[in-house]
């Protein structure tokens, strides 16, 4: 799937639906459930690496995943989801050249058709608008921006006027810039709504109420596999609670059949002093 079929999906009102994946296991269960776009985002640096934050993921390391999650997949190339890969950080704050470099090497060597960033800084958009004209598709990122978290935190953002109208000023600047689509992060319902209304892009939101074109979310997350769920992303199954029990289950069996003797009676030895059989 192309990424500018997302904007015809808008304009039919077809929902729009996202899970994240990072190998090739969680790949091929997300293309089973049926999801319109896997992200291979920066958050597998929390769920899979063990990272407190996003930040310490890299470009090599988001492309090994993306490559994990294209061996996943098992529909014909033409009915697999559409694959948006994370830029992460400091792969395109650093310049439009070491942004392009990033960007080209995973879509060149994995099943990635388009990257994510996040921010609409000028100097962010300046980098976007150099992707698209390199042929990268860009999907943008505003509201809670986990790659700003030493400055933002993990708090709910545009909570004011003020910051609503930033938020709508940054987006529709995105959208200029050629974005195909924005994932609208931990934001008030009410300024989901008006995005979706003043965009031509699709809204995907996540934390940002149920008045968008579409919706994402961490897989582990909606599993319930994380220690701990964003609020706005409850657990559909308490996913670690079940995996770890059969898990406790299979190793307390395996102890208690070491610890059971052995009953049965070992098959008699041959006596080597009986006379062989008469013509041998």
């Amino acid at each position: 799937m192309r990424p500018a079929e997302l904007i015809r999906w808008k304009q039919s009102k077809r929902s729009i639906t996202a899970l994240t994946a990072w190998d090739s296991l969680s790949a091929a269960l997300v293309e089973a459930a049926g999801a319109d776009v896997v992200l291979v985002g920066d958050s597998l640096a929390m769920v899979v690496l063990g990272h407190a934050t996003t930040l310490p993921v890299s470009v090599e390391q988001m492309l090994h995943h993306s490559q994990a999650v294209g061996r996943g997949f098992n529909n014909p190339l033409q009915q697999q989801p559409l694959v948006v890969c994370d830029l992460p950080f400091l792969s395109y704050q650093c310049g439009e050249d070491k942004a392009v470099a990033a960007a080209g090497s995973l879509l060149k060597h994995s099943c990635a058709a388009a990257v994510k960033i996040e921010g609409a800084e000028p100097e962010v958009v300046s980098v976007i608008e150099r992707l698209i004209r390199m042929g990268i598709p860009v999907m943008g990122h505003l509201g809670l921006t986990p790659q700003a978290v030493h400055r933002l935190g993990y708090r709910r953002q545009a909570e004011d006027l003020q910051s609503q109208e930033r938020v709508l000023q940054e987006a529709q600047e995105l959208q200029q810039a050629g974005c195909f689509a924005l994932v609208l992060e931990h934001v008030p319902d009410v300024l989901a709504g008006r995005l979706r209304r003043t965009l031509t892009i699709p809204v995907i939101g996540i934390g940002a109420g149920e008045d968008c074109d579409g919706q994402v979310r961490v897989t582990a997350d909606l599993l319930g596999l994380t220690p701990s769920q964003p609020p706005f992303s409850p657990a559909l199954i308490p996913g670690r609670q079940l995996c770890v029990e059969a898990l406790q289950g299979w190793v307390q069996q395996q102890r208690q059949l070491g610890e059971t003797p052995t009953t049965a009676k070992a098959p008699p030895e041959p006596d080597c002093s009986s006379p062989s059989p008469p013509g041998r």
